[in-house]
């Protein structure tokens, strides 16, 4: 299995971090000031050096003053969107 830092997935979930903070009106100083760090190290997440976990991923979208369910609603449609019909596999009682 491909490490999810390197996938297509995990790429869309940044762009997608990357344009919420765009839409925002947040430079990456600014997210990087309310969220304790650097410049730097936003700009290494948002390009995929550095890996987020969920907690860090959950503040960050909070702090662009959208809430997380939200912003994981919008990552599953474009999850979806993107996704052939084919290649997913559904378990018993999933979706």
């Amino acid at each position: 299995m491909e490490k999810s830092l390197f996938t297509e997935d995990y790429r869309t979930l940044l762009r997608l971090l990357r344009d919420v903070r765009e839409q925002a009106g947040t430079s990456q100083v600014q997210i990087a000031s309310r969220l304790g760090t650097t410049q730097s190290l936003i700009s290494k997440c948002e390009r995929g050096e550095r890996r987020l976990d969920a907690i860090e991923l959950r503040r960050w979208v909070l702090e662009l003053g959208l809430s997380f369910p939200d912003f994981l609603l919008q990552f599953e449609v474009l999850l979806k969107r993107k996704a052939p019909k084919s290649t997913h596999s559904h378990r018993k009682g999933q979706n």
